[in-house]
């Protein structure tokens, strides 16, 4: 699904700036769109960061 959700990513990143600045031209959705693409990325890693730390076994310190 990682194509798929920066691709969505990047076209709610653009729709958030013609709702903020109706009169944005090519360049800003063109950055914007780029910033949702980069952005949606980086939260993918951290939620798979995060479920690989929840599926890792307590450490516990006691059985020394």
């Amino acid at each position: 699904m990682g194509l798929l959700n920066q691709i969505i990513g990047a076209v709610v990143a653009e729709e958030a700036l013609d709702k903020v600045d109706p009169e944005a031209g090519l360049l800003k959705k063109g950055m914007a769109a780029i910033a949702g693409f980069e952005g949606e990325k980086i939260i993918e890693e951290k939620i798979g960061e995060h479920t690989a730390q929840e599926q890792q076994p307590p450490v516990d310190g006691a059985q020394q």
